[in-house]
């Protein structure tokens, strides 16, 4: 797997197992909502350990703009709220640092 296919799947599964936890929480629903969302956090979890770096800590770094992004497009076709410039201009600048933690030439 690439490292984008991971990180996009990644968010996916870690969006799909909080809004678990606030449809529990917040909507009222059955707490047997928590089964699928642990598993997916589990998941989300595992999928970041594919990631070729050696260092845990860029790895989760360098997916934070991937979420970010993951979120606002949660935002817009979930909750049927269109992300606003202000929005964009964060995801983007967010995507940018990704980038650059990500792919940047660091010291082994």
């Amino acid at each position: 797997m690439t490292t984008t296919i991971i990180y996009i799947t990644a968010a996916i599964a870690e969006i799909a197992g909080c809004f678990a936890f606030w449809a529990w929480l917040r909507l009222d629903r059955s707490p047997l909502w928590l089964v699928p969302g642990c598993l997916s956090l589990a998941l989300f979890a595992w999928l970041l350990t594919l990631v070729d770096t050696s260092h845990a800590g860029r790895a989760y770094a360098a997916y934070g703009g991937i979420y970010i992004t993951s979120a606002l497009l949660w935002l817009w076709m979930a909750e049927d709220v269109r992300p606003d410039r202000w929005d964009l201009g964060g995801a983007t600048l967010c995507l940018i640092g990704a980038a650059v933690i990500l792919l940047g030439p660091h010291r082994t």
